[in-house]
């Protein structure tokens, strides 16, 4: 394929490809953080606080099964940059059609676990009976449509393995504004709608990712994009899919780690009744515009890290990993200056005003939390480097330890001293200091060196 698609990244200023790759997708995580925020904010003021409530708790459930389409699009895009760095075309036509299969496979099987385990799971979290009913029609309309989000994930991914992150973009675009144009008339039932409440956001969303999923496929199509989906061409490669096999599970099992930890901690948080629950829900979506840069970055670095390990150009991802800690740290101080100091007026905008106890709960949560988001920020960035060399299994760790040696644990047993719920806030911050320290351990002892997909031949020294 002499003019393949994407941009090659093992060439030119680093900072400017950190920047150009990053943009684009924080441009789209902010679309999409900011559908959720408008999401939330339409619920709280048109349903009331307990649908705030509702979408909160069901979020760690839907975690636990996205974190299985997380890893294997993280896999995905690991094994692509990787091909393409080396130049490699057929490799990522391959990898492409191989992980579409899986992506089928695993989303249908997913699907119907989710919705026969949601209602136990949302049990076993001690939902409230105040948000319960709510959040069980709400998760079963989302599990619904889970194959979309799944499908939807891997291509934008698969993209920007290849270094285009602007088309993805453009596909999140279309989906994020019909979903955010239909959710008041979903929600609110204005003009010939029915009103559906907090199920109406849900409906909204399947609408939408159902919209863009259709673009997407023409899109691609029509370019004769060596990523575009073709039933005919979908293969189960015994190689590949070990491959992402591989290089998914641990990044799965990382993902569901962080997610059955949220279950956890959301049992906690729920323990202290239908007010903490409440900001619980809001405070989450504060922590996701939050996190928002760290995440762009971190999937510039890895996409640039797999590349140019691909090239065998190691000197170049040191330069990825020190600006990328530069960038990332600039932007993320700011952020938490915001949110420390007015937490109180960031609540105020999910309709909370009337609710002193709900407010007071939250206010406290993002001036302990927002004041560690830069541990949180700069591991995004090693783990990044990490991940991009294909060391899964190495993150991986790094989140069993934080999750399931201090969070979850810390978590239990400060909640049960006079702190209350300010001891889980605690617990929190405390995981994001020690995940970023054995990560940046780990990236400074050069393990991560050798890539996981590209063999080289001997010939072909690694260029420190």
């Amino acid at each position: 394929m002499a003019t393949p698609f994407g941009k090659d990244l093992t060439e030119g200023s680093i900072p400017r490809h950190l920047l150009l790759f990053s943009i684009p997708m924080l441009a789209g995580n902010a679309m999409q953080i900011g559908y959720s925020l408008i999401n939330t904010i339409w619920v709280g003021h048109l349903v009331g606080e307990n649908a705030v409530g509702a979408i909160g708790v069901s979020l760690p459930v839907l975690y636990v099964l996205f974190a299985f389409a997380m890893g294997m699009s993280i896999a995905t895009t690991i094994v692509i940059s990787q091909y393409y760095g080396a130049k490699d075309y057929r490799g990522v036509e391959r990898a492409a059609a191989c992980a579409f299969s899986l992506s089928l496979i695993i989303a249908a099987a997913l699907t119907v676990a989710g919705l026969l385990m949601s209602d136990y799971l949302l049990r076993l979290m001690a939902t409230p009976p105040e948000n319960f009913p709510m959040a069980s029609t709400y998760l079963r309309i989302t599990l619904a449509g889970f194959v979309l989000f799944y499908f939807g994930l891997l291509v934008n991914f698969m993209l920007r393995g290849i270094g285009d992150t602007i088309t993805p973009l453009v596909f999140m675009s279309v989906a994020l504004g019909l979903n955010a144009v239909l959710d008041p008339f979903f929600i609110g039932g204005f003009g010939p709608f029915p009103r559906w409440g907090l199920n109406g956001a849900a409906y909204a969303t399947l609408v939408a990712q159902a919209a863009a999923i259709t673009v997407n496929i023409v899109y691609l199509n029509r370019k004769k994009h060596f990523i575009a989906f073709h039933p005919r061409k979908l293969i189960l490669d015994r190689h590949l899919t070990l491959l992402l096999f591989k290089i998914g599970f641990p990044s799965i099992v990382q993902q569901s780690l962080v997610s059955i930890g949220s279950l956890f901690i959301s049992a906690f948080v729920n323990a202290f009744g239908a007010p903490a629950t409440n900001a619980f829900g809001a405070v989450g979506r504060v922590d996701m515009v939050a996190f928002m840069p760290a995440m762009s970055m971190s999937m510039a670095v890895s996409a640039l890290t797999g590349q140019n390990l691909g090239a065998r150009k190691i000197w170049r991802v040191k330069e990825v990993f020190r600006w990328g800690v530069v960038m990332t740290s600039s932007i993320t101080i700011l952020i938490s200056l915001v949110v420390v100091l007015f937490s109180r007026t960031i609540l105020m905008m999910f309709g909370l005003g009337e609710a002193p106890r709900v407010m007071e709960i939250g206010v406290g949560y993002l001036q302990i939390v927002g004041a560690s988001y830069l541990f949180f920020a700069i591991m995004f960035v090693s783990n990044g480097v990490i991940n991009g060399a294909g060391h899964t299994t190495v993150t991986m760790i790094f989140t069993l330890l934080s999750q399931w040696l201090v969070r979850v644990p810390a978590s239990w047993a400060l909640s049960k001293t006079a702190l209350g719920l300010y001891g889980i806030w605690i617990a929190v911050a405390l995981s994001f200091a020690v995940t970023m320290s054995v990560s940046l351990l780990y990236y400074f002892s050069g393990r991560w060196k050798r890539p996981t997909v590209i063999k080289a031949p001997a010939i072909l020294p690694l260029i420190e």
